[in-house]
Formats: C-alpha cells, sequence, structure tokens
C-alpha cells in the first residue's frame, strides 16, 4: 500500500500528531497519545495501536507490557487534518496504566479533582517488571 495518505496528516513541529483512542462498540474515549509518520503507518498496516512515547523517546506498541493492546477497527482523520481518531477495540478492557478501564477518571467538582472510575487490576501485577 502506499503511504502517500500519510502526507494529508498536518504534522507538528516535532513530527507528531495527537491520537485520541476511543472504544469502538461504546465510544468512551479511552486515551490521549501522540503518533509520528512511522507510528501511523504502522498502525495502519497492522491493524494494532502504535504510539509515540514521548517519554521512552521510542514507538510504543500499545500493551507490549502489559497485553492490552488496542486492536484498529478505523483510523479518522479530522476536518483541520491534525488530529487523528481510533476507533478500537481494548483488549482486556483496560486502557490506563493505572489498571483503569480509560485514562480520564478524574472529574473536577466544586474545585478538586475526583476519582469517577474504579482500578480493575492492580498496576503492580500488570507491570510485572
Amino acid at each position: 500500500m502506499s503511504e502517500a495518505w500519510l502526507d494529508r496528516v498536518s504534522w507538528n513541529r516535532d513530527g507528531l500528531v495527537p491520537v485520541i483512542a476511543q472504544d469502538e462498540a461504546s465510544g468512551r474515549v479511552l486515551m490521549f497519545a501522540w503518533m509520528n509518520r512511522e507510528a501511523l503507518a504502522h498502525t495502519a498496516r497492522t491493524g494494532e495501536a502504535v504510539y509515540w512515547s514521548r517519554s521512552r523517546n521510542r514507538l510504543w506498541h500499545k500493551g507490549e507490557e502489559s497485553g492490552h493492546v488496542q486492536k484498529v477497527r478505523e483510523i479518522r482523520l479530522d476536518c483541520d487534518q491534525d488530529v487523528i481518531l481510533l476507533k478500537v477495540e481494548q483488549v482486556g478492557g483496560i486502557a490506563c496504566h493505572t489498571g483503569r478501564q480509560d485514562c480520564f477518571f478524574e472529574r473536577l467538582d466544586g474545585g478538586r479533582w475526583v476519582v469517577t472510575e474504579p482500578v480493575i487490576k492492580d498496576p503492580a501485577e500488570i507491570y510485572k517488571k
């Protein structure tokens, strides 16, 4: 497959594009991450989410340590061509490294952050390294 489609993406000055991962079935936003050109091409090629980890400074195959991979069902580009939406099947039902279903588990309530989602699995059990 030609990768000319990647030229339509408006990469930022660091060569990255923001990515939202959304559960295909429920519509729930699972997480936010970044991709570079190589990560997006690899994601499209393999059907599993691969991101650019700014903290690791390398490609990061979602679930490489936890087993909680994201099977990509659709890749969408927004109207300004500067945000990617992945519609995914979240394997294991856990997208967050904290052991929760998604990364957006705190809600602002009366001037303070309140945790609204339970831990499904203790991260110490997920990440045994």
